[in-house]
C-alpha cells in the first residue's frame, strides 16, 4: 500500500475521532431515558461511543505483531475500530468480521470502512451478535469485545471453542459493573488466561495458554 493510501486511512481516522468528540450532545436523550428505564442499544444510535486513537493504534500493533491474520469484533459501531483493525490485518493478509446490531450504524460503519479504502478487508455482520456469529467456524486469533456488555460473557462462550493457544481477546470498558461476569469468569479460569490491565483496567489483555 501506497503512501497516498496510508494517508487516506489516517485522514479518516483523524476526521472521525474528531467527530467522535461530540459524543456528549448525542448522548443526552439515552441518558435522560435511562433514568427511567434500562439502557438500551438504539438509546445511543447517533453516538460513536469509539475507542481512543491510543487504543486503536495499539490493537493494529498488537495484530501486526502477533499475526493475528482472523479478527472477530463485537460491536462496529460507526467503524473507528474495524478501521484500525482492518489496517492491521491488510498488512498481515487477514480478515475482519465484525457485528453490529443496529441497522443504521452498519450502513455508516460500512461507508466509513470504504472511505478508508478498507473494504475488501472486513464483513459486516448487522443483527444481535448471538445470532450473526453463531455456529462461528473459524479459528480466531483476536477477538475485540466492545459491544453491549451484557453480552461479554455469553459471546465469549459461545465463540471460546475457536480460540486456540495465544489467541488475544481484548476487551474494553471493563471498569463498566455489567462486564462483571466476564471480569469473573476470567479470572477463575486462570489457567486457560493470563490477563494484563491496561488504561488503568478499563481494558484487559487476555491470552488463552
Amino acid at each position: 500500500m501506497n503512501v497516498d493510501k496510508i494517508k487516506i486511512i489516517e485522514n479518516k481516522l483523524s476526521v472521525l475521532h474528531s467527530d467522535a468528540e461530540k459524543d456528549i450532545f448525542r448522548m443526552g436523550k439515552g441518558i435522560v431515558r435511562s433514568i427511567f428505564r434500562p439502557m438500551q442499544p438504539a438509546d445511543f444510535e447517533n453516538a460513536y461511543l469509539p475507542i481512543s486513537k491510543k487504543q486503536g493504534e495499539e490493537m493494529r500493533q498488537l495484530i501486526i505483531d502477533n499475526k493475528s491474520k482472523n479478527v472477530v469484533e463485537f460491536g462496529t459501531s460507526f467503524g473507528i475500530s474495524t478501521i484500525y483493525l482492518a489496517d492491521a490485518v491488510r498488512q498481515i493478509g487477514g480478515k475482519v468480521i465484525t457485528t453490529e446490531l443496529l441497522e443504521s450504524k452498519s450502513q455508516k460503519a460500512s461507508k466509513n470502512i470504504s472511505d478508508a479504502g478498507l473494504s475488501d478487508y472486513v464483513e459486516i455482520r448487522t443483527g444481535d451478535a448471538m445470532t450473526t456469529l453463531k455456529d462461528f467456524q473459524t479459528p480466531i486469533d483476536f477477538l475485540f469485545l466492545d459491544g453491549w456488555k451484557d453480552l461479554y460473557l455469553p459471546l465469549f462462550k459461545m465463540l471460546e471453542n475457536q480460540f486456540h493457544a495465544d489467541t488475544l481477546i481484548y476487551a474494553d470498558n471493563m471498569d463498566m459493573a455489567a462486564t462483571r461476569p466476564y471480569a469473573d469468569y476470567i479470572s477463575e479460569n486462570k489457567s486457560t488466561y493470563s490477563t494484563r490491565l491496561i488504561h488503568g483496567g478499563k481494558a484487559w489483555l487476555t491470552k488463552v495458554a
